[in-house]
């Protein structure tokens, strides 16, 4: 039944279930998902078929400096790919940050064709879950010690952060080595992008969430907050060139780099703009569509705040459409998946309010948008208005009212509620219904 509700999402049922299929979708879909096998193992299981390992050998070589409708026309890789779709390869997947994750994601790319013109493709990652260190980051991100104070976020995040060793050591690392300028003079950058970017991608790599999401995605009440927010990456150097490239020139950068290129395919797939949900994202899953941006920065997609707004943050890639040609409507698609992107947005908002999930400001609807996805239209999360029936929060997340407790029907209103609690609420309310329900029969 809890399965059920969280694919049809109804919203007339009990508090019990709704909060069980929501806020514990991840460990509902643990026992029901069998996790595909990993490509670099699939890759020895294929070594060790001579057929397979034959047709995979042909494959790459089918690759090698040709696109995918050229591939396609040659019968011989024609025959070897249809080989491979049988094997483990084809439905093999990566972890991210795993041993050896370059070499996975080049296993997957070999099999999933060559380069493409598509808007989106498969992401070769294992699907994404919530975790506990997440739910905490997102916590500290929206906690401000005194009302009556200013208030800056994204300044308490940077203090965090310099209390923890590993994540002090990594931000100084990337700060001086995007600040440094290089020693050629008269360079048309002010910095080494590349050395830049690989000293992002280790800091997300290496830092804990809790430390270092905080920074990225503080919730901002002001200009300077907000500044201070887009200059975590030092743009300058890792994100702001002097001319903005097309986007699909930039896609098609991305995509010969199969690390870029998992990374983009990833971002479109957990951070699609999904009808019937709350937050715009796929199944609710915000932590997904947050990870799957983080994993981009490095790249070169790199996304980022294109200004200090506080109120209506507009995030892109460094690109325009200018000079697309009769691919400008491809074009526009691909940069309003970051600009106009409703579950980004959301997401974002939800993770810098933390705990406080009922303070979040409307999002307003983009009027005549809608995904370039057949059948999927932009959800806005709406900041819910609490009636004395509604579940309400009191001093703290996990603190909520005997009758709230007790209410057997939660409104649609409310269910905005359910979905950020954090599980140490859900198993008190757990509890306070098993309570009652034991009191009632004892009655």
């Amino acid at each position: 039944a809890d399965l059920n509700f969280a694919k049809d999402k109804r919203l007339h049922t009990f508090v019990m279930f709704s909060v069980v299929s929501s806020s514990g979708l991840s460990e509902l879909g643990a026992h029901t998902w069998r996790a595909p096998m990993d490509c670099l193992r699939a890759s020895e299981m294929c070594n060790q078929n001579s057929q397979c390992s034959s047709r995979f050998r042909i494959m790459r070589q089918c690759l090698v400096g040709r696109d995918r409708s050229t591939m396609l026309a040659n019968k011989e890789c024609q025959a070897a790919l249809e080989v491979l779709q049988d094997s483990p390869l084809y439905e093999c997947r990566c972890k991210r940050g795993m041993k050896k994750e370059l070499q996975c994601l080049q296993s997957f790319w070999s099999i999933h064709m060559g380069l493409s013109e598509e808007l989106y493709e498969t992401s070769p990652y294992e699907p994404m879950h919530f975790s506990d260190e997440f739910r905490l980051a997102s916590i500290i991100s929206g906690l401000c010690s005194d009302a009556g104070k200013p208030c800056n976020p994204c300044l308490d995040a940077a203090k965090s952060c310099n209390l923890n060793d590993t994540c002090k050591r990594q931000r100084s690392a990337y700060i001086a080595t995007c600040n440094r300028a290089t020693p050629i003079a008269h360079t048309q950058e002010p910095c080494n992008r590349k050395r830049c970017h690989k000293a992002l991608r280790q800091f997300f790599e290496r830092v804990q969430s809790e430390f270092s999401y905080p920074l990225l995605f503080c919730s901002c009440q002001d200009k300077a907050c907000a500044e201070r927010r887009r200059q975590t990456i030092v743009p300058a150097c890792s994100f702001e060139e002097k001319s903005r490239p097309n986007c699909l020139e930039l896609r098609r950068t991305c995509r010969t780099d199969p690390l870029c290129r998992s990374r983009l395919a990833d971002f479109h797939l957990n951070c699609q703009m999904t009808p019937h949900t709350i937050t715009s994202c796929p199944n609710d899953n915000y932590h997904g569509c947050l990870v799957a941006y983080v994993g981009l920065v490095g790249s070169d997609v790199t996304p980022n705040y294109l200004d200090a707004n506080h109120s209506n943050i507009t995030i892109s890639p460094w690109c325009s459409c200018r000079g697309s040609s009769n691919q400008e409507t491809e074009c526009e698609a691909f940069l309003r998946d970051f600009r106009e992107n409703t579950c980004l947005k959301n997401a974002i908002q939800a993770f810098g309010y933390g705990a406080n999930a009922g303070l979040l400001p409307i999002t307003e609807s983009q009027s005549g948008v809608t995904s370039e996805r057949p059948h999927l239209q932009p959800a806005i999360i709406t900041k819910p208005a609490i009636s004395s029936n509604d579940i309400q929060p009191v001093d703290s997340a996990c603190v909520f009212s005997t009758c709230a407790n007790l209410k057997v029907t939660l409104s649609p209103r409310s269910l905005i509620w359910v979905l950020f609690l954090e599980k140490e609420c859900v198993k008190e309310i757990r509890t306070a219904v098993d309570l009652r329900d034991l009191l009632t029969h004892n009655l």
